[in-house]
């Protein structure tokens, strides 16, 4: 059982890059991602490599699929998401565009990982199994394991995730019954901050792991870069307890308050965005017995999808945040003032709810 992170620098920060990246491997992290999409983070990339020689990197595409040539002499695995592929180059079929990717994944020795995330699945199949997220994640991943086997590459790893860890065990489960063969990478994704994000990560990888489901792990903890190692030791301690049948009870997350954060990556554009996710925590701390979701997000790349099904959510960008409520934008902010208007939607909602009851 493989742990794996992924850094939370700047990947054009080649210094700051290398250096998690061994922060990361002396936790025992077995791979490591770097996110990129534009030609300078290429270049870095390059860089970063010939400082990180004998270590297993993954990169992310992100929403610009076009860079895997770049990028593929200097990395051992690539990670598309097939809920991006129709950003560019719209007049190509997904066929087409997973084809060029298998293509260079062939020509350089790599592995893929398909990844699909609750907050960007392809519009195609969250128009077919309209009400039914879950159906959609599941179908898109069977859809690209099949592509990938009508194209002869069997180098392949799924990932399902969903910050909400009931869903993300059962799309799991759903998933190995249908392809019980293919490799599946776990994750609860915005898993947030400690010690509930340890608690939400738990919830699933226990009774996954358990079932035998998960080969590789990845405990995604919003974390300030020098204790980013944290999440790998979670990671093999989770793994260790299944292993010994220390299985830990948790709460019911659903009874209450439940903040949603994003671990925080190379994508993130302020890292004020950590300490703001933990002023939320202490903010909304008067609001611990109401069934509210917020989330709180540090990149334009999710942000804007993953914030849609909460009740209140955040996206933070270089230098303001984006209040939203559910899927309506309520304005800009800047980070010393949002908290404020924060306050005011959390309290309009427990006031709306408790006049509606």
């Amino acid at each position: 059982m493989v742990v794996q992170s992924m850094c939370a620098t700047r990947t054009i920060d080649i210094d700051a890059t290398v250096a998690q990246v061994h922060q990361l491997v002396e936790a025992r992290a077995g791979i490591v991602r770097i996110a990129l999409d534009s030609e300078k983070e290429v270049a870095a990339l390059k860089e970063i490599r010939a400082q990180t020689r004998g270590i297993t990197l993954s990169v992310d595409l992100q929403e610009n699929y076009r860079v895997a040539e770049g990028v593929a002499p200097y990395v051992d695995k690539i990670r598309y998401n097939p809920g991006h592929l129709h950003h560019i180059e719209k007049s190509k079929t997904i066929p087409q565009k997973v084809r060029w990717l298998v293509d260079i994944a062939k020509d350089n020795d790599l592995a893929i990982r398909i990844g699909v995330n609750c907050g960007s699945v392809a519009p195609v199949f969250l128009q077919k199994y309209s009400g039914d997220q879950l159906a959609a994640i599941v179908e898109s991943a069977v859809y690209h394991c099949d592509l990938l086997d009508e194209m002869g590459f069997d180098r392949f790893v799924v990932s399902l995730k969903d910050s909400d860890p009931a869903k993300v065990l059962q799309a799991n489960q759903s998933f190995s019954a249908r392809r019980p063969e293919v490799p599946l990478h776990l994750g609860v994704t915005e898993a947030g901050l400690p010690p509930e994000g340890i608690i939400k990560t738990r919830i699933a990888f226990e009774k996954l792991l358990a079932q035998h489901i998960g080969d590789t792990i990845r405990v995604s903890l919003t974390l300030p870069n020098e204790r980013k190692h944290e999440e790998v030791d979670v990671g093999h301690r989770i793994i260790e307890d299944v292993q010994a049948g220390r299985f830990i009870s948790v709460p019911d997350l659903g009874a209450g308050l439940n903040i949603i954060s994003c671990p925080s990556c190379s994508r993130v554009e302020n890292e004020k965005f950590v300490e703001l996710a933990q002023q939320v925590k202490e903010l909304t701390a008067y609001a611990g017995q109401h069934r509210i979701t917020i989330a709180v997000m540090g990149c334009r790349v999710n942000g804007p999808g993953e914030t849609d099904d909460a009740d209140l959510g955040l996206w933070c960008g270089p230098s303001t945040v984006n209040l939203k409520r559910k899927d309506r934008k309520l304005g800009n902010f800047g980070y010393d003032e949002v908290l404020n208007r924060l306050k005011v939607e959390v309290d309009r909602l427990i006031t709306a709810r408790a006049a509606a009851n």
